[in-house]
């Protein structure tokens, strides 16, 4: 699951992804001739938090639909070269795993560069490149495994390089005031691009395969996903830094982290969401396999099918915010929770595309429900200024509970050979072990942040938007609100 996921997410506060200060971002005074000299310095500064706020929304909506025409379409682009289903599963799991480990240098290059902008464009722009051998493997029509999968790693490892360090600079690019309505707008608008991609690729894919040019579709959206890709990052070049703000994080080891997580601190709801990443990895990232290759739906109908979920998600999410609000966040988790526990099962009985509709609209709305709780709770299980290092580790942690909850997808799916009944065996699997996931949830303590007025719970959910959530959100686009 790309919880991801993902500061898009991006992958990917955060992707998905220190206390920022209180203070009004301009002291204001009563006006007198001694306070009229700091009049253009106040419009500088608001002239310049307006462009930050104009380039982050613009940032996002490119990286958006970079997902949505880009990454979103990988496991096919894998089928299309027939390199096989269980291939196609892997291809995001095993790469994150890669590009986590490549991305352990962030707070070294951070610390290193003086900069957490810089880092960002480096990353950011690797993350663009990244999909150059994708569209020289369009363009030839061949590719080993290894060369695809080589340059997905680049991608993972870029995108989630730049996660940790992104939600720090943007705790001091925006000033709390602003950032409820403001990360409100930005969301909307990368649902937009998301949905956009979605569509545009979709259709693409499908008129190169009337025209049995099907790779050369592939090599085209991939080439207008490293485009927006780097207008996103033009977009990020243009925001401002200030050095001076960069707050001292504190190193935590994963040493010190399994500590906590055993001696039953509020970080073990954690290990409740790498427990949820295994579960549904299981199956997820078999659904494009399963779609494209034993029910033969056309790349229009595998869109309709993504982007009905995603629409039941916008569809839903002010209600679920209105639970949250009334009857807490930790209710709302445990509503979402047991939601998705069925949802894998219930491809069991989805025999037509109707009804394939019905049940990605069914895993759109619990989804929603989990997505937002993880949204309200995740940092405030993470002291602020411990942030960057145990981002980086969960990131780490989440690659790992994908890879695991793949591979065990995979072996099974091989054992019982590639054949429809193997893929409902393999759903029905996933939705067992989610339903013990629930076992982790009810042992993890609730934090001190849950027992806070509604308020202080919503201004950190704002900030826990600004960026990528882990990429658990981000790194699995197939898998949250797919099966």
């Amino acid at each position: 699951m790309k919880i991801q996921l993902f500061h898009g997410t991006e992958r990917r506060g955060s992707a998905r992804h220190g206390v920022p200060s209180r203070s009004p971002l301009v002291a204001r005074s009563s006006p007198s001739a001694c306070t009229a000299p700091a009049a253009p310095p106040l419009a500088r500064q608001h002239s310049t938090l307006r462009r930050d706020l104009h380039s982050s929304v613009a940032d996002a909506s490119a990286f958006s639909v970079m997902v949505g025409i880009g990454e979103t379409y990988i496991p096919a682009f894998v089928l299309a070269l027939g390199l096989g289903e269980i291939a196609a599963g892997l291809v995001v799991s095993i790469p994150m795993l890669i590009g986590a480990i490549l991305q352990l240098i962030s707070p070294w290059a951070v610390a290193r560069l003086r900069s957490n902008q810089r880092w960002i464009l480096l990353s950011v722009t690797a993350q663009a490149l990244s999909f150059v051998p994708l569209v020289v493997a369009g363009l030839m029509g061949h590719a080993s495994a290894f060369f695809v999968f080589a340059a997905v790693s680049l991608y993972w490892g870029a995108g989630l390089a730049s996660s940790p360090a992104w939600n720090a600079w943007m705790e001091t690019v925006i000033p709390n005031q602003v950032r409820p309505r403001f990360f409100a707008t930005r969301t909307r608008m990368g649902q937009a691009g998301i949905l956009l991609g979605f569509l545009a690729g979709g259709a693409a894919l499908q008129y190169g395969k009337s025209v049995d040019h099907t790779l050369l579709a592939f090599a085209a959206i991939f080439a207008v996903a490293g485009l927006c890709r780097g207008i996103s990052a033009r977009y990020l070049s243009q925001q401002h830094e200030n050095p001076a703000k960069m707050r001292r994080q504190v190193h935590v080891s994963l040493g010190e982290l399994i500590g906590r997580i055993r001696k039953g601190g509020s970080e073990r709801m954690l290990l409740y969401f790498l427990a949820v990443q295994v579960a549904v990895q299981i199956s997820g990232p078999y659904f494009t396999p399963y779609m494209l290759k034993q029910l033969k739906v056309s790349y229009l109908e595998y869109v309709a099918m993504l982007a009905t979920s995603y629409v039941a998600k916008i569809l839903v999410l002010p209600a679920m915010g209105w639970i949250a609000h009334r009857f807490g966040t930790r209710k709302l988790l445990w509503l979402g929770g047991a939601g998705i526990v069925p949802t894998a099962g219930l491809w069991l009985y989805a025999n037509s595309f109707v009804a394939i509709i019905g049940v990605q609209f069914v895993a759109g709305v619990v989804w929603a429900a989990y997505e937002l709780a993880m949204f309200l709770l995740f940092f405030e299980t993470v002291r602020r200024d411990e942030r960057t290092s145990i981002l980086t580790l969960f990131n780490l942690g989440n690659a790992a509970a994908l890879v695991l909850g793949a591979a065990m997808g995979g072996v099974l799916l091989k054992y019982l050979g590639e054949s429809p009944e193997a893929y409902l065996t393999l759903f029905a699997a996933s939705s067992l072990v989610r339903a013990l996931t629930l076992i982790c949830l009810y042992l993890t303590p609730a934090s001190e942040a849950e027992q806070q007025p509604i308020e202080i719970l919503e201004k950190n959910a704002a900030e826990v938007l600004a960026g990528p959530v882990p990429e658990m959100a981000l790194a699995e686009p197939v898998a949250i609100g797919t099966d």
